[in-house]
């Protein structure tokens, strides 16, 4: 993606079969560089496995300039990638934007995206899961209205603490 395509909105839609290799690609990519994940942990198995994501839950990515920047799975309260969420609850996972594509709102209208799905569905809240280092993040989440879920932290594996925020969408 060159600098000068950075300069478009990014446009949020779902996935196409044909974009699931890139995808997989692009997310593992962000999560290994970034230094979330170990490029020999199985969780990059699942990282790259975009279509099955799309499968099992709503992919999503942010094109700009015609490139795809970034992607995010949305999972409705039936998906079998929501870890996090309750029956009336969505939540969101593998939020990847390439580094050069930072800062640029693409991570904001993945989010927003996903926040205008569970407003939709008429759920009461969305859900996120975070590693405690991602601060850039955390105050964009923040920023949005998400507030921390400290008691709903949690560990997928040994060592591997994750922080969790939640956006109250309308009374439980």
């Amino acid at each position: 993606m060159s600098e000068s395509n950075l300069l478009g909105t990014a446009v949020v839609r779902p996935a196409r079969p044909g974009e699931y290799a890139r995808v997989g690609e692009l997310t593992v990519e962000v999560y290994v560089r970034g230094g979330l994940v170990s490029a020999e942990s199985t969780y990059v198995r699942m990282l790259a496995d975009a279509a099955d994501r799309a499968a099992k839950a709503e992919l999503l990515v942010a094109e700009v300039g015609g490139e795809i920047a970034g992607a995010v799975a949305y999972c409705p309260p039936d998906s079998p990638y929501a870890e996090l969420a309750g029956p009336d609850e969505a939540e969101f996972r593998m939020l990847a934007v390439l580094e050069r594509a930072r800062g640029t709102g693409v991570g904001r209208a993945l989010v927003q995206a996903c926040v205008q799905r569970a407003r939709e569905a008429g759920l009461a809240a969305l859900r996120l899961s975070t590693q405690s280092n991602m601060h850039t993040a955390h105050r964009m989440y923040e920023r949005m209205g998400f507030t921390r879920t400290p008691e709903r932290d949690w560990s997928p594996v040994p060592g591997l603490g994750l922080m969790t925020y939640e956006l109250v969408l309308r009374p439980s």
